[in-house]
């Protein structure tokens, strides 16, 4: 599923869950339920209200008893607990590991500081995305990367292809696939108090981007300092057998404050932060130069390359690219995934990627490539919804202000 359909796909199943009776939606979204992969944390979503779709090859909820409106709310105002265990998790591990990860990313891997990480696109020969990933440098002979899970068939077979090339000329790399493991993302202001009632590390001294491997409700965990929501937050890999106690853990330590949350609130808060989805904001045609991410290029690789792709990169860098991902509010309805986008005098200009109608704004915003020259906030446009034209701007992501936990 199309990250762009999800907020639709949710305020559509809670307009028929308060229409007809609940079985016949589930036939009618679960038809293909007996196909899906699980997460450890499955039967707990159903046991708190969760309203279960098929995403990515999983069983997922998109919402629990909140709407979708009230769960991006909460989420800004106290916090969001997030199953993001359909995620895939690995560790590169070797002398080699390093220069072997930056035959394939654009990030400079060697420069980060063991314990800290970046966000990174995985790209082809053609300078295209073939996913976006966090990856973390755990030691210098350790690296863990966590991929998107409608891309991690896809991900994996090209990671483990230049593997094998790399070890036949001696390079020394390993991987480990995490499936014992299972990721909860815990987001919002309260998050960091919460957390602190389940740690005796000091959450205190953990910066946006930072790693750590700790003790968590006596479960020994990955945790890094990040998310997709623009606020203060964690992602959390935990051993799945005590991924259940975890979760209820967190949820009872902020009495309340603290919600369940699907994947129809994580996409509207993602898209009010300005953060990509891959498969509607960038694609394996999109360069990261196109999708805004050339701050993500490191400054030696920017001088060296010798990534895939690194030609075709390189020179939208010194040239500048055709086409940019831009942000937009607009009137009338919320524009949709492949809304066209015209300039003032009518003339295609572009295509939006994302959009919807802003819980925390109150309007409408959306993401969608332009042509060069049609890219500088303030610029005016027409947005196409169902055949109408609506007025657009060009404008500044993101949305909502971010909120990451930097030192002052």
């Amino acid at each position: 599923m199309r990250g762009g359909g999800l907020w639709q796909l949710g305020q559509s199943i809670t307009r028929r869950l308060a229409q007809v009776d609940k079985k016949v939606v589930g036939r009618r979204y679960f038809a293909s339920e007996a196909e899906l992969k699980k997460t450890v944390l499955y039967d707990f979503h159903v046991a708190n209200g969760g309203k279960m779709v098929p995403f990515a090859g999983w069983g997922m909820p998109i919402q629990y008893k909140d709407s979708i409106m009230e769960s991006t709310v909460n989420c800004r105002q106290n916090g969001s607990l997030f199953d993001v265990s359909h995620m895939c998790g690995l560790s590169l591990k070797g002398k080699d590991c390093i220069p072997f990860l930056e035959k394939l990313v654009i990030a400079d891997v060697a420069a980060l500081a063991p314990g800290t990480g970046t966000l990174t696109v995985f790209t082809n020969e053609k300078g295209g995305a073939i996913d976006d990933s966090v990856i973390t440098k755990v030691q210098n002979d350790h690296m863990y990367i966590v991929v998107n899970a409608g891309c991690r068939d896809k991900d994996l077979a090209h990671i483990e292809e230049h593997m094998k090339a790399f070890k036949a000329k001696g390079g020394d790399v390993s991987w480990h696939i995490h499936d014992e493991r299972s990721l909860l993302a815990l987001q919002g202001p309260l998050s960091a108090s919460v957390l602190q009632h389940l740690t005796k590390d000091d959450l205190s001294k953990l910066y946006f981007g930072e790693f750590r491997i700790t003790d968590i409700n006596g479960a020994y965990c990955f945790i890094t300092r990040t998310g997709y929501t623009g606020e203060d937050g964690f992602e959390i890999s935990v051993p799945s057998e005590n991924a259940v106690d975890l979760a209820k853990a967190i949820l009872e330590k902020s009495e309340g404050k603290i919600r369940l949350t699907g994947l129809g609130a994580r996409d509207s808060l993602r898209l009010e932060a300005g953060l990509c989805l891959y498969g509607n904001d960038m694609e394996q045609h999109i360069t990261p130069v196109e999708a805004g991410l050339s701050w993500a290029i490191g400054k030696r690789r920017k001088a060296e390359g010798g990534f895939l792709g690194a030609e075709v990169i390189l020179k939208q860098l010194a040239e500048g690219p055709k086409i940019r991902l831009v942000g937009f509010t607009s009137t009338g309805p919320p524009p949709r995934s492949h809304s066209e986008i015209q300039d003032e005098k009518g003339t295609n200009i572009g295509e939006i990627t994302s959009g919807g109608f802003s819980p925390c704004l109150k309007k409408n915003i959306a993401m969608g490539y332009v042509k060069s020259g049609s890219h500088k906030a303030g610029t005016k446009a027409k947005i196409l919804v169902r055949g109408k034209a609506y007025d657009g701007v060009v404008t500044k992501k993101p949305f909502v202000p971010t909120k990451y936990y930097k030192p002052s």
